[in-house]
């Protein structure tokens, strides 16, 4: 680690502590022009071509020299295959967070459901499932198996008929834990494809891979601004930015399990943010110290040093009041309540993407297998938007059936409204069935 690391420390007292925090939040997450013309390139070719355009983008990124995009569809004999090839401790490892995930997804679904009026009038809404869902899941740099488990559980758990597995292989290198997670999540169908031209296809459908009602899932620069370019075409989860961590702590934990707390989202990549907001400077002070102890010993050193260089924080603030306000303003992704008594806190949290309450609960074991969701929205958009879940692939249409009686009575009302606006066939429409004296 450089002499010259260090995280910047703020307090609530400086004068400038405002315009400080909101430099320290701001992210652009806009792709640059380059980026941005190169996807609508790959967009319009594969929209155009099909699978020719899909295979001929993915050989080009990944390497690869396949012939046709069914060579690039996984069998379902070649996913058993991944399945019986990872160790059976990663096997129970995923049975365990899978069967947790589910559990805590299922009390998300939601019924349909209706209730009648004293003239026989019935109102309701019915809820369906998504009938095809994309799923895309980062490789080569990393595997990710849980991204596997979180974004197609709760699919299954509403109902969702078909889902689609995207993952690139770069040169043909197949991760086995991760196609193993689709196994035990219940993917239908796996495609070794990615990047903006996996998310065209997905968006438009070609001749080997179906169109989908709806895209999740992470990925880099490209698939992100992909993403953006498709929504409309089809649904979206989000469009994710770097991962965050806001640990507010009252100085009586461990400073070593704070500081790798914060090491948990700085490891991610440069541009993740780990804030730590604390009333007790000497604690804050300890905090720096287990930082500089530990950082040595850690694999992604040299990553979360400059994650926490560039976009972390030690905020010193005056009391437990003030350190719901600096909460509320940053709106973090995952926030920690290292406190004695994190319930009495829980009621002052307007935004925060998931709350992990505690000194024992690490924001490790969300990402895993504690059951909630870990795909959470990022910048500040957990002001207006909420973790993925169940609901997230589920549709909802109103009932409304009206009786004889029922109909004669709003349809004077209606009269009334739709000759307010001038839409005369709208009042006719409803008069026509006005029962007459």
């Amino acid at each position: 680690m450089s002499k010259s690391f260090a995280v910047a420390r703020l307090d609530t007292q400086q004068i400038d502590f405002d315009s400080q925090l909101t430099a320290l939040l701001s992210w652009d997450a806009v792709s640059d022009l380059s980026v941005v013309a190169a996807v609508e390139e790959i967009i319009s070719a594969v929209k155009a071509e099909g699978d020719q355009a899909l295979l001929r983008y993915n050989n080009r990124f990944d390497n690869m020299q396949a012939g046709s995009i069914t060579e690039l569809e996984l069998s379902q004999a070649k996913i058993a295959q991944s399945l019986a090839a990872i160790t059976a401790e990663q096997r129970q490892a995923l049975e365990l967070a899978a069967n947790r995930i589910r559990k805590y997804h299922q009390h998300q679904r939601q019924e349909s459901w209706s209730y009648t009026e004293t003239d026989g009038t019935v109102l309701g809404q019915q809820i369906t499932a998504l009938e095809k869902v994309g799923v895309y899941v980062p490789g080569g740099k990393a595997a990710y198996p849980s991204t596997v488990l979180m974004d197609v559980i709760p699919a299954k758990v509403a109902g969702v008929e078909e889902i689609i597995m995207v993952t690139p292989t770069p040169a043909g290198v197949l991760a086995d834990v991760v196609i193993a997670a689709a196994a035990i999540a219940g993917v239908d169908r796996v495609f070794t494809v990615g990047g903006a031209q996996a998310i065209a296809a997905l968006a438009y459908g070609t001749e080997s891979i179906p169109k989908v009602d709806k895209i999740v899932g992470p990925g880099n620069i490209f698939v992100a601004t992909a993403k953006r370019q498709v929504f409309g075409q089809v649904g979206l989860d989000m469009i994710a930015g770097p991962s965050e961590i806001l640990v507010i702590c009252d100085g009586q934990t461990d400073p070593d399990w704070i500081a790798m707390d914060l090491f948990s989202q700085a490891e991610h990549d440069e541009n993740a943010q780990s804030i730590l907001v604390c009333p007790d400077a000497k604690f804050i002070d300890r905090v720096e110290e287990s930082i500089q102890k530990l950082l040595p010993t850690m694999e992604r050193a040299s990553i979360i040093a400059e994650s926490l260089s560039r976009r972390g924080a030690l905020i010193k603030v005056d009391d437990m009041a003030e350190a719901m306000e600096v909460c509320n303003r940053i709106a973090p992704e995952h926030l920690e309540l290292s406190v004695a008594d994190p319930q009495a806190l829980l009621s002052s949290i307007k935004h925060a993407g998931a709350i992990f309450m505690g000194r024992h609960t690490s924001e490790a074991l969300g990402d895993y297998c504690a059951g909630p969701n870990h795909v959470l929205p990022t910048s500040g958009t957990v002001r207006f938007s909420s973790p993925l879940g169940v609901y997230d692939f589920q549709k909802r249409s109103s009932i409304i059936h009206c009786s004889e009686e029922g109909a004669s009575v709003l349809g004077k009302t209606a009269s009334i409204l739709a000759r307010s606006e001038s839409l005369t066939a709208h009042a006719q429409s409803a008069e026509f069935r006005i029962i007459k004296d």
